[in-house]
């Protein structure tokens, strides 16, 4: 379509036979000698010609067809219902252009706040509870569930926030249940690795919103189960050489709310193959599906003495190295680090320690009397 302007007349601004040619250049703003310098209006779509769109709108709407008048009332039927698409159409051509969307997806329902969410039944261990010698936890140096605050008390609660702090980061990192395991192990025997676990276990059970299932790894020499005084049974080992046995079923209970315990089952001299098979992912996704707030602890051999450890280093998403603060060596963390390099997070854990820098002492607020 061409464009049409106005001609002036001479003695206008604007004309060519005036000196006003060059004053009407100067009066135009930058903007305006920009466009017609460039040809910017020429980039734009030509307008719609209002006459075009007075005609559009002028056009009579298409009256609907008469009623034909019943013959006979007896046999008269109801009219038909009026279409609801007839009901709401465009007045003319131009208002079907403007009513109709830019975008138009697939159709389909559309989801809204009252529509119903599939729910995710939470899975629970159903395994028969054993009662714990609260006695001889006490006996043994343990935290004693129900009991009163101490250093050993408030040293594991700010070690257990630390870590369930690292699992619900892992958690948004998407990577998947492995947030939820944390291996305990030492590099050499001796350094306090289960009794690490066991205090580790007994603190994170006292969560409101979180369980722990404490699983005994250390299958050539168990001792969760001793330590607590739990009857035995088969376990993990058994699980793995085992497609049929489902490991949930292998659980023991304990009269400790939220605390759960998975024997080491079967002792075998092929325990590291067996933990570097496709099945050890399978069970361990068992004991977490559909309870995303239950932390796993495993009890694993030392690293230096038993390849166990560096393979279960490879399911979890957290791993604490104990080393005892007058035993373990720079040398022997340094070879169990190296081992453990599957797991994305290390963490040192210094056990029986009996100094510190800032001369803190945990659990004597307690018992302070002012």
């Amino acid at each position: 379509m061409t464009e049409h302007t106005r001609i002036p007349l001479p003695g206008e601004p604007g004309s060519k036979d005036g000196s006003d040619q060059d004053e009407t250049k100067r009066s135009n703003s930058l903007l305006e000698r920009a466009v017609d310098h460039f040809k910017i209006a020429g980039l734009s779509a030509p307008p719609i010609p209002l006459d075009a769109i007075s005609a559009a709108s002028r056009k009579p709407r298409p009256s609907p067809p008469a009623a034909k008048k019943p013959a006979d009332p007896a046999t008269t039927e109801a009219p038909a219902a009026a279409d609801p698409a007839s009901a709401t159409a465009p007045a003319s051509e131009f208002d079907e252009l403007v009513a109709r969307p830019l975008f138009a997806g697939p159709a389909g329902p559309k989801a809204t706040a009252d529509t119903p969410q599939p729910e995710v039944a939470r899975h629970q261990f159903d395994g028969v509870r054993h009662e714990v010698d609260r006695a001889w936890l006490r006996d043994n140096g343990l935290i004693v569930p129900e009991g009163s605050v101490t250093t050993l008390l408030e040293e594991f609660r700010i070690i257990k926030r630390q870590l369930l702090v690292q699992a619900a980061d892992l958690k948004r990192q998407k990577m998947g249940s492995a947030a939820q395991r944390i291996l305990i192990c030492s590099p050499h025997p001796g350094e306090g690795k289960t009794f690490c676990s066991v205090n580790l276990a007994l603190s994170i059970a006292s969560e409101r919103e979180t369980e722990v299932l404490l699983v005994d790894a250390d299958m050539a020499k168990p001792s969760i189960l001793s330590t607590l005084g739990l009857p035995g049974g088969p376990g993990l080992m058994d699980a793995l050489t085992d497609e049929t046995i489902d490991p949930t079923e292998l659980v023991i209970g304990t009269d400790i709310p939220g605390l759960w315990v998975l024997p080491a089952g079967d002792t075998t001299s092929a325990d590291s193959e067996y933990l570097s098979s496709s099945r050890t992912g399978h069970v361990l996704d068992r004991l977490t599906h559909n309870a995303p707030h239950r932390i796993v602890i495993f009890d694993s051999p030392p690293v230096l003495a038993a390849s166990p450890a560096a393979e279960l280093a490879r399911h979890v998403g957290q791993a604490v190295l104990v080393a005892r603060a007058d035993r373990t060596g720079q040398g022997a963390l340094e070879d169990a680090i190296s081992l453990l390099a599957a797991c994305p997070n290390i963490q040192l854990l210094l056990n029986a320690s009996q100094f510190s820098p800032s001369g803190r002492r945990f659990g004597s607020y307690y018992g302070y009397k002012a």
